[in-house]
């Protein structure tokens, strides 16, 4: 069986967010084995999964991509958007665009410190699109 699910995140501030909870809510209930792959509808955020526990991780995260992928550089082309657009683009090419989660028991089979997150790369990148498909 496979199902797919429209999923609308809140918009959230630059920066790396927990999003697990907004998944799980968004499926009502997961199979007793499966796949759940993720997929982010934009180009200018990113889906990881990553550490859960310690949110200086989440700074250290956007302080490397920040020095990784500068803004306001003069060799940017693509800048009508804003300072923070192109290397927005950059930096959802480095994190990715889907992430898969096996479901066994009917949850999410995440090792003990991990979660999924939105990647959030524009400054207001406003309401973002996840599909969620699931497959068992």
């Amino acid at each position: 069986m496979i199902k797919q699910i429209n999923l609308v995140l809140p918009a959230y501030a630059r920066g790396f967010h927990l999003i697990d909870a907004h998944i799980i809510k968004a499926c009502d209930s997961l199979p007793t084995a499966g796949i759940i792959h993720i997929f982010i509808q934009h180009t200018s955020a990113g889906i990881c999964i990553n550490e859960n526990a310690d949110p200086t991780v989440l700074l250290d995260f956007e302080t490397v991509f920040n020095k990784l992928v500068p803004e306001g550089m003069p060799y940017y082309k693509h800048d009508m958007e804003g300072n923070d657009d192109m290397p927005a683009h950059i930096k959802s090419v480095m994190v990715g665009s889907s992430v898969a989660v096996p479901i066994t028991n009917g949850q999410l089979n995440m090792g003990t410190w991990q979660g999924i997150y939105l990647c959030e790369f524009r400054n207001r990148g406003g309401q973002r699109k996840l599909l969620l498909t699931i497959m068992s």
